[in-house]
């Protein structure tokens, strides 16, 4: 994707950011348990926080979170969601924190909107030594028949590269390295996946890929009948056709160290 089409995809997402917080999953406990393995302290930055879904589970595991989020209609979200975390406006390629504050940067489904030659440094600097960098990504799991299914039916602008476990394996191997094929900031990655699920209906599914980048995107009329057809497959399935059903997901987990 090309850079002024990744920004005008980054930044659809505060046209639905309050369908983003109602619809949009939070993360596997587990999977960011061991983003934060190895990580020298507790002070996490939650980068590119969106509407605070990851740093809600920060939050109850006991961290000290630090959420920054440069859409102001999804920092909005967060701030009334979670009042007591320190939210500010920023983007991972200007942090608005001092050298060293942090242990810990994670980024929930938001890594592959970074621009890495700046954020890469930008990043460094924030951490501690020691520190650790970590990007998840909810992800659904295709090894089930109908998820795989819904998958083909929805297209990409519903379901992406990034959006189920083998794709997203290759393309996030690098989402750490800056684009322009610089100096690395970070060792070689590690990746995991942590079993994950979300309760839906086929009403409450249909709303979540609506809030996909890539439907935000579409003229009105397309992303309508996009959202018709994944409906109407979602009612001819029998796990999804009555009620609510778990929607079967993975959180996958990036994590690498500052060299």
């Amino acid at each position: 994707m090309e850079r002024n089409e990744r920004e005008r995809h980054a930044s659809a997402f505060g046209t639905a950011a309050t369908a983003y917080d109602t619809h949009r999953p939070d993360y596997a406990v587990d999977a960011v348990r061991w983003a934060l393995e190895g990580a020298p302290g507790r002070r996490v930055l939650d980068l590119g926080a969106g509407t605070g879904k990851l740093t809600g589970t920060l939050t109850a595991l006991d961290a000290d979170v630090t959420a920054v989020e440069p859409d102001a209609a999804m920092l909005t979200e967060l701030r009334r969601s979670l009042p007591d975390v320190a939210a500010y406006q920023g983007g991972a390629e200007a942090i608005p924190l001092p050298d060293g504050s942090v242990d810990a940067v994670l980024a929930g489904n938001a890594m592959h909107w970074f621009d890495m030659t700046v954020a890469g440094p930008e990043i460094a600097r924030v951490l501690a030594p020691g520190g650790v960098l970590a990007g998840l990504w909810n992800t659904l799991d295709d090894r089930v028949g109908w998820v795989a299914e819904l998958a083909r039916v929805a297209g990409s602008a519903a379901i992406g590269p990034r959006d189920t476990p083998e794709s997203w394996r290759i393309e996030t191997a690098g989402a750490h390295l800056p684009r322009d094929g610089g100096a690395a900031r970070f060792d070689s990655p590690e990746q995991a996946e942590f079993p994950h699920g979300q309760r839906r209906t086929a009403d409450t599914l249909v709303a979540t890929l609506a809030t996909r980048a890539g439907m935000l995107v579409m003229p009105q009329r397309q992303r309508q009948a996009e959202l018709h057809r994944i409906r109407a497959f979602l009612a001819d399935t029998p796990q999804t056709a009555d009620g609510e059903f778990t929607l079967p997901m993975l959180t996958c987990v990036l994590r690498v160290r500052p060299r």
